[in-house]
């Protein structure tokens, strides 16, 4: 794949180390490229990685999780995004282990991570531990992530009926991470409608983004001070590039205990654009090489028939010359269809918004 200068969603990032005085172990990279050859389907790739706290050397935990995640999905194959997502993440998890058990100073790190991927107009999301991934759509806010926290694993098992983490001794538990023993199970679960469950999550991968849509990648530091609700506020009605500090500024404002990293992108108004592909093109002239054949054809008939006519009309005693017709062969190569792959779908404009449910989930909030 080749990098992009200019990517066709619009981005806006900020991470900062909080007001704690705590070192920033958060690290990100968005990323805009595109396939070479013949596929031309852009596509922005956003990694977020929280160093794992509590343990040594987070930040390098977290680096070289943006690192080779990063740089192995670029180099890997978009038509097949969940797999390239899982070899990426199960490479970089392995490579943090290994570095963990080289150095003493580095033992047990590792690092929670969010990606979200959009291939021409369609999302993919991966996770591990607790940053997450919003979507906001037209006034409303899903968290399309869950959170692999002891905590959410009892609520969700109903040993808990509700989220305290200030109270808890093991709010911040992560139950999965990069750099574990075992090769981590990256969730693919995207949840968007209300009553899934694990298998339509799933299903939703690939998810059809429209105009002013709003992606929100962020690190724990943002959520465990400001509400969903909050959020959506500030990212629906604020100014698109000053998102970001904004909300930064309301989690330092409230003791910014933890470092916070927040990512934002958005689907232009516009929509998303494809790149003509050389093979469309390609069929294109080709039509256009065929019309003007059939209009020669259409032509030479027209007048070997008006000649024609002329002829038979003139005195028999003049002898005539009749000139038959030119024969022009017309050559088309035959015309094959072509089967549009995932990345070389319609533009946004031509799909129709997938439907919504009724009511809007129950962890989303709306206005």
């Amino acid at each position: 794949m080749i990098k992009n200068d200019e990517a066709h969603l619009n981005i806006a990032a900020i991470s900062h180390p909080g007001a704690a005085g705590k070192k920033n172990e958060d690290r990100h990279k968005v990323t805009a490229f595109h396939a070479g050859g013949e596929e031309r389907t852009p596509t922005v790739l956003a990694v977020l990685c929280d160093g794992v706290g509590g343990h040594r050397a987070g930040e390098i935990a977290a680096e070289m999780g943006v690192s080779i995640i990063t740089e192995v999905i670029i180099a890997g194959d978009s038509s097949q995004p969940l797999k390239t997502m899982q070899k990426a993440i199960v490479q970089a998890s392995n490579a943090i282990y290994g570095a963990s058990k080289s150095d003493q100073g580095r033992k047990g790190m590792g690092a929670t991570c969010a990606c979200a991927w959009v291939i021409g107009h369609r999302l993919y999301t991966a996770n591990l531990g607790d940053s997450r991934i919003y979507l906001l759509r037209k006034g409303h806010i899903v968290q399309l992530t869950t959170d692999h926290t002891w905590m959410q694993e009892a609520l969700d098992a109903g040993v808990i009926h509700s989220l305290q983490p200030d109270n808890h001794p093991n709010a911040h538990v992560i139950r999965r991470y990069l750099g574990s023993k075992k090769p981590p199970k990256p969730d693919f679960r995207l949840w968007y409608f209300e009553g899934e469950h694990d298998e339509d999550a799933l299903n939703n991968q690939g998810l059809p983004l429209e105009p002013g849509d709003r992606l929100l990648l962020c690190s724990d530091g943002l959520t465990d001070l400001v509400s969903d609700e909050e959020i959506r506020s500030i990212v629906q009605e604020g100014t698109f590039d000053l998102v970001p500090e904004t909300l930064l500024s309301l989690a330092n404002d409230r003791g910014g205990h933890d470092n916070t990293t927040i990512l934002l992108l958005e689907v232009p108004g516009k929509g998303v654009q494809q790149v003509p592909t050389p093979r469309k093109r390609r069929w294109f002239a080709g039509c256009l090489i065929a019309g003007i054949f059939l209009l020669l054809l259409v032509l030479a008939v027209y007048f070997g028939i008006q000649r024609w006519s002329s002829d038979i009309n003139q005195p028999t005693d003049i002898p005539t010359v009749v000139t038959e017709p030119p024969l022009i062969e017309l050559f088309l190569t035959e015309d094959v269809p072509i089967t549009p792959t995932m990345t070389q779908t319609a533009t946004l404009e031509m799909l129709a918004p997938r439907p919504t449910r009724t009511p809007w989930p129950t962890h989303t909030s709306a206005p």
